[in-house]
């Protein structure tokens, strides 16, 4: 059964220049991770968001620097050991990183990015590291380089708001799930009242705020591409105390982790 999708999701931008505008920003992220950012960055992010220092405090500096996630998408369901994960926007790798304890050695995890100086961090970080069962691959979410039915779980983490076609992204991600593997993200969501001439400016995607939806929206968008079981997280206050705090608090934005299941 399928639902239709919340008006939210119709483009109001060029999905290759935002995802150009995006690649340049995340650039930075990598290369100047201690840089001024609206968003928080790194092990104090991880903190915040409430990753377990067990998981987290024996990573390198190089592997949790460059994260800037908005909430903790394995919070909402355990991944289980020898499970095949897929992370979409991959980034430096923090994500990927924590999700290869949780799968263990038996498990696969493969990061997504589209970003160059990225996918070059966390690869020379799961060496150094000697992480066999992690890879990364160059892809956008849209397309992902991953074949049918692969995963078991797939995360992303503040990255879909950042996606022109929220329709095309989960129908992607429905694609490369098996029957039963489950989707656990975490994204913004946008409660105020976002004006359409803001909806259209790419620095306010860029900047997390115009490609968030409202919490029932990112809900009926994931039902709406065949998904059950769509549950939703605790509000987290991701940007507060961040330069782009008073951005978030102009149009209410908190963000959320979500799961929801591919019917078997």
């Amino acid at each position: 059964m399928t639902t239709t999708p919340a008006p939210t999701t119709d483009l109001t931008v060029d999905p290759a220049a935002l995802r150009a505008s995006v690649r340049d920003k995340y650039k930075e992220v990598a290369l100047r991770p201690d840089g001024d950012f609206h968003f928080h960055t790194g092990r104090r992010l991880a903190a915040l968001l409430g990753y377990h220092p067990d998981l987290v405090d024996h990573l390198p500096d190089r592997a949790v620097e460059s994260f800037a996630g908005v909430a903790n998408p394995f919070s909402v369901h355990p991944v289980g050991q020898e499970d095949r994960l897929v992370d979409i926007g991959s980034g430096g790798g923090f994500d990927a990183f924590v999700a290869a304890q949780l799968v263990g050695e038996r498990g696969r995890v493969v990061g997504v990015d589209m970003t160059t100086e990225m996918l070059d961090k966390a690869r020379v970080t799961a060496a150094q590291l000697g992480l066999d069962h992690v890879g990364f691959r160059e892809g956008i979410a849209e397309e992902l380089p991953v074949d049918d039915g692969w995963a078991d779980v797939v995360i992303a983490n503040g990255v879909l708001n950042l996606v022109a076609d929220k329709r095309g992204v989960f129908a992607e991600i429905h694609r490369v799930l098996r029957p039963g593997g489950r989707l656990q993200f975490a994204d913004i969501t946008v409660s105020g009242d976002v004006p359409a001439e803001a909806a259209c400016d790419i620095d306010l995607w860029t900047d997390c705020i115009a490609g968030g939806l409202s919490p029932d929206d990112w809900c009926d968008v994931v039902r709406g591409a065949g998904f059950v079981d769509v549950e939703m997280g605790p509000a987290v206050d991701a940007f507060g105390g961040a330069p782009g705090e008073r951005n978030a608090r102009r149009f209410d934005v908190y963000a959320h982790a979500f799961s929801a299941r591919r019917p078997a």
